[in-house]
């Protein structure tokens, strides 16, 4: 039975749990914080179930941390459009809870036994290669999950996976498919190119042609909108002076610490399951002959291979590894911490049938002193203190700024400085300039007409400012002469491309019919031939490759096919297709489960995507 999941777990299964734990460990911050005080409200209904807005914001803000943690060092909060996270974060939610809704109709379960060796066998909770309640406990709270939580969250994941794993299975091919599909895939093209340069040099670009593309876009030619704006900025790392971490506070912080430190206990077990092959009562008969042989002096581990019907852990000789209170069964756990070193259980009986359990050692927890933890606990209560200062006080910006007609009380107030920015256009400029909701408040309808102060904006989860438009300097059209020289060039380049392009087809129609001989180079260019080209031949440029292979095949060996592609930097090539090759080579066995195994995961897809429209056409949506 557990065989199957320890296996699943070198997969996608434990991949999905490390990427869910990874992406949760982000959802912290200001965003957390101030989510958490507001009211709860729905942000939609998906057949009667309710998705919060507690929910939404969460997505929202995991979908950022997600992109944080991608791109690196290349993530710029500013770029991103906040009415399309929501709208992507609220479409997930919605799918989501679609599918679990599907799961649920289907009949699709997962036990909890299967989610306690999901939680055990998880990279993420080990120390060691074993597993930690210790650390267990300590991730999933930076989650902000207690163990109930995370256990439903997972088996929420879970329960997604078996639908999309059982539906993504069920795809097949046929061998037709496969071999049409191959031979396809080994096709290979016999072609040269001939590449005809432009010639930007021997094209004259007059006078009246530049007046007239300027006259003509005149819009193009006007000097960028700009604004200069003063802007008031409240950072978090002000607040760690004016808040302290007393004593008495450090000590109880201390006491909550190391309450969560818990003994560890190495357990190993037989379990006889009650199934359809054995009921209740021979189930019990069977494990309590496993308990008179063991009683008889018979080593446990070498009965757990012979009898255990988990084979995720008889192989062992039934060993679980160390664990902490609460990852078993209360049945199991209570028996577990019963015993002393080395004794054996009386038969256990759990939802999954009977067990003898073997209690193999004993860790104590390692309690740190007081003095260790102070600068962690202090730096701790600290950050908690300042994080609720924060936005306290990121709240009565808002509020000063959205009552006043300047910032220059709002900053008197909070004791903040008005800086000033330099002029910067619709497309940024540096500094907060750059950040996107800086962009949008700053050019909005509100701060640039109507001369209002912004709401807050948070610049990151450690920065929040508050601007108004000091100087607006609207476009201007340039004099010609100032943009004569970009028009020249705009022209000379677009002229030359279509002089060779012309040139090029031309001389394609003229190769057509036989007038110029195929051979004969071009303004000193030759062909260049390659032979048995594949789809994803190297040294050939990609947009060459797809026009290649979308050209007819010759009909004739003495009769190639023609096509031409425009290059960006304005050359022209022209493709001659000499043949298609087809392969006549059989497809080996490895080949065709290869083949196979592509397409039958393809068309699964196809069917799990179809299966998620299904479930969404017939939905009963709502979004508020």
């Amino acid at each position: 039975m557990l065989q199957n999941i320890r296996d699943n777990s070198q997969g996608w299964i434990a991949k999905t749990i490390i990427g869910v734990i990874i992406a949760l460990l982000a959802l912290t911050g200001f965003d957390a914080i101030f989510n958490a005080t507001s009211n709860r409200q729905s942000a939609a209904e998906v057949n009667g179930e309710e998705i919060s807005l507690d929910q939404l914001n969460e997505a929202m803000n995991l979908q950022r941390r997600q992109l944080q943690q991608q791109l690196g060092q290349d993530f710029d909060a500013s770029l991103l459009d906040e009415n399309l996270l929501r709208d992507a974060a609220l479409k997930g939610l919605i799918e989501r809870k679609l599918l679990l809704q599907g799961a649920e109709k289907a009949g699709f379960k997962f036990s909890q036994a299967a989610i306690d060796q999901l939680i055990l066998q998880t990279p993420e909770f080990q120390v060691d290669g074993k597993f930690n309640a210790d650390r267990f406990d300590q991730v999933i709270r930076q989650m902000n999950y207690s163990r109930l939580q995370f256990r439903q969250m997972l088996e929420q994941e879970m329960l997604i996976g078996q639908l999309r794993a059982g539906l993504a299975g069920s795809g097949f091919v046929t061998d037709a498919e496969v071999q049409a599909f191959a031979r396809l895939e080994k096709q290979t093209r016999d072609f040269a190119t001939l590449t005809l340069k432009a010639d930007p040099a021997a094209i004259q670009v007059s006078a009246e042609e530049i007046k007239a593309y300027y006259d003509g876009h005149a819009d193009q030619f006007k000097s960028p909108e700009q604004v200069v704006v003063e802007y008031v900025e409240l950072k978090k790392s002000a607040f760690f002076d004016q808040v302290e971490a007393k004593e008495e506070d450090l000590q109880a912080q201390y006491q909550k610490e190391i309450s969560n430190l818990a003994e560890q206990r190495h357990a190993a077990h037989i379990l006889v399951e009650v199934s359809d092959k054995l009921n209740e009562e021979q189930a019990k008969a069977k494990i309590d002959q496993v308990k008179q042989r063991l009683e008889k002096g018979e080593d446990f581990s070498a009965l757990a291979k012979e009898f255990s019907d988990d084979s995720g852990s008889a192989a062992d000789g039934g060993d679980l590894g160390f664990a902490g209170p609460g990852v078993y069964e209360p049945a199991f756990e209570e028996s577990l911490y019963a015993l002393k070193d080395g004794e054996v259980s009386a038969p256990v009986r759990t939802q999954y049938g009977w067990h003898l359990i073997k209690l193999l050692g004993v860790q104590a927890p390692e309690v740190p002193s007081f003095e260790s933890l102070k600068p962690k606990l202090e730096q701790d209560l600290k950050a908690q203190q300042v994080e609720q200062r924060f936005v306290e006080v990121s709240k009565e910006l808002e509020d000063a700024a959205f009552e006043a007609s300047d910032l220059a009380q709002p900053a008197q107030e909070l004791g903040l400085d008005v800086k000033t920015s330099a002029p910067f256009g619709r497309e940024g400029g540096e500094g907060i300039t750059a950040n996107r909701q800086v962009l949008q408040a700053a050019f909005s309808t509100e701060v640039l007409e109507d001369g209002a102060n912004s709401s807050a904006i948070e610049l990151d989860p450690d920065t929040v400012v508050v601007l108004r438009v000091k100087e607006h300097k609207k476009p201007e059209q340039l004099e010609l002469d100032k943009v004569s020289d970009s028009i020249r060039q705009h022209l000379v380049a677009e002229k030359a491309a279509d002089a060779v392009k012309a040139k090029g087809e031309a001389l394609m129609a003229s190769l057509r019919e036989g007038k110029t001989p195929i051979e004969q180079a071009q303004d000193g260019q030759a062909w260049q031939v390659v032979e048995a080209a594949t789809r994803s031949q190297e040294g050939v440029e990609p947009v060459l490759l797809q026009t290649l292979f979308r050209m007819p095949k010759p009909t004739a060996a003495d009769k190639p096919e023609f096509a031409g592609v425009k290059l960006n930097n304005g050359d022209y090539v022209v493709i001659r297709l000499n043949g298609v090759n087809q392969s006549d080579a059989p497809l080996s066995e490895q080949e065709k489960a290869m083949y196979s195994r592509f397409l039958a995961s393809r068309s699964g897809q196809q069917d799990f995507s179809a299966f998620r429209r299904q479930l969404e056409e017939a939905a009963k949506i709502e979004r508020f």
